[in-house]
């Protein structure tokens, strides 16, 4: 952690040899002259001539950070490596496509003085096609929301302002950087959002389509789970595991009444009540089995393993003190 430094900007990118030059000039900008800042750019194995660009940048200006991975990790990874060498209190991502406009940097940052610890972006006047972008996302953030308690209008809104603490306690997996602040509230972070400015693409194409709502779904689900059972998985695979074993027990009463009382009772080897009892038994068993080894397997949850989502190729960096 640098005292000297007030923000760290943080810009995952991935094929936006186009725009980086201009995102790059808005945050100077921005920026210039209000905070003492850093900009970090994370290359997530870029084929295009992203790195090329980056390089230029940073021979041009210090204050320039360049992180290169060897392939293509994905948005998260690129997130948490910039999340992970940034030196700032307070961090900013933003996305290297020009939507966001880091002209709202300053507003999100005084928001946080204000006493929280992450301020959300609001694309309120988003700029995106309705069917494959607004739709989907509004679906995802009421569905997160109901299911994290966190309501928020704009989960996937990549310009938010962190404290540096926060970031810290949080590892990140998968498509798990749009449920920071569910992730956060857990602990006890205090969260607001703003509306923010959402502008049209100019340069390059959207790197992502109704696929990633998908992956958005299955990750929705970990969060879940890690939230409310991460510690007590028992409680989920033996409720069901009970569930199961209260209606084995329906089915068998269900099959003695055939059998013993009522007049209209099938054959016990054409049955398919007695045959539905004997598969929801085990059920039961190899449930509350599961939820034991859960318990167990819980304490050795990836997180300690300390293995790192992403490989680095090069980092392009200058001593403090060298910035222009």
């Amino acid at each position: 952690m640098d005292k000297n430094l007030d923000i760290s900007v943080v810009i995952p990118v991935f094929n936006e040899q186009e725009n980086l030059e201009n995102i790059y000039q808005q945050v100077i900008t921005a920026l210039q002259n209000k905070y003492s800042f850093e900009i970090i750019f994370i290359d997530d194995g870029s084929t295009d001539d992203s790195c090329k660009v980056l390089e230029n940048i940073h021979l041009k200006d210090t204050r320039v950070r360049a992180i290169m991975f060897r392939r293509n990790f994905g948005q998260t990874a690129a997130m948490s490596a910039g999340f992970n060498h940034a030196k700032a209190d307070v961090i900013v991502p933003l996305d290297a496509d020009g939507q966001n406009d880091p002209e709202d940097i300053p507003a999100l940052v005084e928001k946080l003085k204000e006493g929280y610890d992450i301020v959300s972006g609001w694309r309120k006047d988003r700029k995106d096609k309705t069917v494959t972008r607004k739709i989907p996302s509004m679906m995802a953030n009421w569905l997160i929301g109901q299911m994290t308690g966190v309501k928020l209008h704009d989960y996937g809104c990549s310009l938010k302002a962190y404290k540096r603490e926060v970031l810290e306690t949080i590892n990140l997996y998968g498509e798990m950087h749009r449920f920071i602040p569910a992730i956060a509230s857990w602990s006890g972070a205090k969260i607001t959002e703003m509306v923010v400015n959402h502008r049209p693409r100019v340069a390059g194409v959207a790197k992502y389509g109704l696929e990633r709502t998908i992956k958005v779904f299955l990750d929705l689900m970990t969060v879940k789970f890690l939230g409310s059972y991460a510690t007590k998985p028992i409680y989920i695979f033996g409720g069901l595991g009970i569930l199961s074993g209260f209606t084995a027990v329906l089915c068998g009463l269900a099959v003695l009444h055939m059998k013993y009382i009522s007049s209209e009772h099938l054959a016990m080897n054409r049955n398919p009540f007695l045959l539905l009892t004997a598969i929801l038994m085990v059920t039961t068993i190899q449930l509350i089995l599961m939820g034991l080894l859960a318990e167990m397997i819980v304490r050795t949850y990836h997180e300690s393993q300390k293995r790192p989502i992403y490989v680095i190729r090069k980092i392009l960096e200058s001593p403090r003190g060298d910035s222009k």
